[in-house]
């Protein structure tokens, strides 16, 4: 999920993966649109043990997942595309065209951050 802070050249990408079955979020990571990004939340999945991924066809995924457990497509990606609904109607700073915005990447993360772990990790903070 793509945002920015201050202005469109500093992008920001929200890294996430949930369980297929269940829709829970398992991990997430805020970073900008690298491999390095994805790298991370792949180490953070290690110990589900996960073996299938649904994603769109980014370069990264090609590069890093065995093709043989990876399915590029629209099909099974539906639960993660409302989670991305869900963050731009609850945190304004994610909704395209608003007055509220991030001056600060940690600012920015930080909220974000603070929202998943509450409402979809259970965590309070």
């Amino acid at each position: 999920m793509w945002s920015f802070v201050g202005s469109k050249q500093q992008q920001r990408w929200l890294w996430h993966a949930i369980d297929h079955h269940t829709g829970e979020v398992l991990a997430y990571v805020l970073s900008s649109h690298q491999d390095s990004a994805f790298l991370q939340l792949k180490a953070l999945l290690e110990p589900f043990g996960i073996m299938q991924f649904y994603s769109d066809d980014w370069g990264a995924y090609k590069r890093h997942i065995d093709p043989t457990f990876h399915t590029v497509g629209k099909r099974n990606t539906g639960q993660i595309e409302r989670k991305h609904l869900t963050l731009r109607t609850r945190i304004k700073r994610l909704a395209r065209k608003t007055i509220c915005f991030s001056k600060s990447i940690w600012l920015h993360d930080v909220v974000i951050g603070l929202f998943i772990n509450r409402y979809e990790l259970g965590v309070d903070v």
